[in-house]
């Protein structure tokens, strides 16, 4: 059943849009309009950097936060995040780097994110791009085991239940939530040789090989 946009608690619900499917971003771009707007995109990972992209390319000014020092921290500065800033340098996207946001407020009609070493942004529209979380409830209802996601089976992809399989992004092996399109066709190999009776094709968890969707790149 997938995964959802994580929210930090120091954003409302109802002050932010969280983006990880069509419609809500259809909704988004609606309540944009046609006039330049600024944009605030809390967390700077892959989909932050995305849609800050997008946005910027759709004529919005874009003040892009996050509490690593450069976008997509978690790969290499040189190999993702200072070429991305440097693709960014005629477009209106401002990152601000090492910021932890405290408090969304609306004010006088728009909205402001305060920080933990006092800076303040203003923004017409707020986006949470934290990350991904999957939901639990089905899970507990179901009385599966949980690990950070769907407890499975590394090679395949059993839950704690024997009669029930998972894969995609609710699943978690070893702690380790499974994020990415690429290992899907692979997983479901593993499910239909168990379900099926067929000689074993092992799942085997692997680093993922990860573009970034972002035109002036």
């Amino acid at each position: 059943h997938g995964a959802q946009a994580a929210r930090p608690t120091a954003l409302p619900a109802a002050l932010c849009w969280r983006i990880n499917h069509l419609a809500a971003y259809l909704k988004l771009r609606a309540a944009l309009g046609d006039s330049p707007q600024d944009v605030a995109i809390v967390g700077a990972g892959l989909i932050g950097s995305e849609l800050a992209n997008d946005l910027a390319l759709g004529g919005h000014r874009v003040t892009l936060l996050d509490v690593q020092a450069a976008p997509l921290a978690r790969w290499p500065a040189e190999q993702a995040g200072a070429p991305l800033l440097e693709a960014w340098k005629d477009l209106p996207i401002r990152f601000v780097g090492g910021v932890q946001v405290t408090q969304l407020e609306r004010v006088a009609g728009r909205y402001r994110l305060s920080t933990g070493c006092g800076q303040r942004f203003a923004a017409d529209q707020v986006i949470a791009s934290a990350g991904l979380q999957t939901p639990t409830r089905l899970a507990h209802s179901a009385g599966l085991a949980w690990h950070n996601g769907i407890a499975v089976e590394a090679a395949t992809l059993r839950t704690s239940d024997e009669r029930i399989h998972a894969l995609g992004d609710c699943i978690a092996v070893n702690g380790q939530a499974s994020r990415f399109i690429e290992p899907i066709a692979r997983q479901a190999r593993a499910i239909a040789a168990a379900l099926c009776g067929a000689p074993p094709a092992p799942y085997a968890p692997r680093a993922a090989v990860v573009r970034v969707k972002t035109t002036s790149r």
